[in-house]
């Protein structure tokens, strides 16, 4: 996966931005101002922190040890840093994020979340 598919992804889901708040390295996505995921754009291989329940978070490292590691420069209990060197299977990686972004979203406050809907509107 690369960062175009990445992006293109997670910016496709409804109320999201990106921005690099952190300087021109770290490409940020939110959902109502809440971040779900972090890519390293200077990383090689391509890496993305993402919010993960904290029980999956540990399954999922033991499973995938070599990719999927405890979130760098993040509480390493609830996010975890994803390896985007091709091993990972696509569909697996959109799951993962779709997770993240739907873990901030149960997160958000009862007037952010109708914020959220209103963007149907």
């Amino acid at each position: 996966m690369d960062i175009e598919s990445l992006r293109n992804y997670c910016i496709a889901k409804k109320g999201v931005t990106e921005e690099l708040p952190f300087g021109p390295d770290t490409l940020v996505f939110k959902v109502i101002g809440k971040v779900f995921a972090l890519a390293g754009l200077d990383s090689a291989p391509l890496s993305v922190n993402l919010k993960c329940d904290p029980v999956k978070a540990v399954e999922l490292r033991e499973e995938y040890e070599a990719h999927i590691l405890p979130g760098y420069h993040m509480n390493k209990k609830h996010w975890n840093t994803v390896i985007l060197d091709g091993r990972l299977k696509p569909n697996f990686v959109y799951e993962l994020i779709d997770h993240s972004y739907n873990l901030v979203i149960a997160g958000l406050t009862k007037k952010q979340q109708q914020e959220l809907k209103d963007l149907d509107e």
